[in-house]
Order: C-alpha cells, then sequence, then structure tokens
C-alpha cells in the first residue's frame, strides 16, 4: 500500500472554492477505486496550503486509478471546475509507504 499526498498552494480568497473542489472529490475518488483520507483546507496558519491524501495499492492500480478519474463525468467536470476557477495555484504529488507500524494502542489521558 503507497499513500499518496498532495500539496496545493491554493488562492486564499478562493478557499471556498477549494472546499468544493474537495467535495467532489470526496465522491469522485472513492468511486474511482482510490481510498480516501481526506482533503483538508486552510484553517489556522497558512491561508494557502491544502492536501489531499488517499491510499491506493500500487503504481500500476494508481495509473488504471487516474484513467477511472479522468473518464468519471464528476472528475472530468471538478478537473475542468479547477481549470475555470483558478484557485490552485500549484500542485505536487508524493508517493510514501507507511514505515510506523505496527503502532501501539492510543492511550487517552
Amino acid at each position: 500500500m503507497i499513500t499518496c499526498f498532495i500539496r496545493y498552494e491554493i488562492d486564499p480568497f478562493k478557499v471556498e472554492a477549494f472546499n468544493e473542489y474537495a467535495r467532489n472529490w470526496g465522491q469522485a475518488i472513492p468511486r474511482c477505486g482510490g481510498d480516501l483520507i481526506g482533503y483538508y483546507a486552510p484553517h489556522e496558519g497558512s491561508s494557502t496550503l491544502a492536501y489531499g491524501v488517499y491510499n491506493i495499492e500500487n503504481l500500476a492500480d494508481y495509473e488504471a486509478y487516474r484513467e477511472r478519474l479522468r473518464n468519471d463525468p464528476q472528475g472530468r467536470a471538478n478537473y475542468e471546475f479547477a481549470k475555470r476557477e483558478q484557485f490552485i495555484r500549484r500542485e505536487d504529488r508524493t508517493f510514501l509507504r507507511l514505515a510506523s507500524t505496527p503502532h501501539a494502542e492510543l492511550i487517552k489521558p
């Protein structure tokens, strides 16, 4: 299993547009085979950083997933929405594997 971390630099005056974009991916990504962890918008601190995070089995599955996403009507519409509204200034993807398992049980104070 690998995790895709997407780091976005967004227009700080268009956070609501990014939120809509994130909600749309919340429907399309799972439907197309990505195990979505979530999209994260600015809350405190930086007003320009946002993230999307999802798991995928391997890079071959990632390529097939991306093709399904490109052919998905809601996926295509969301790409067009981002292009039209121009709230994303920069987008970077990094693929990482979880290295810290097994985790201990969470202990709440």
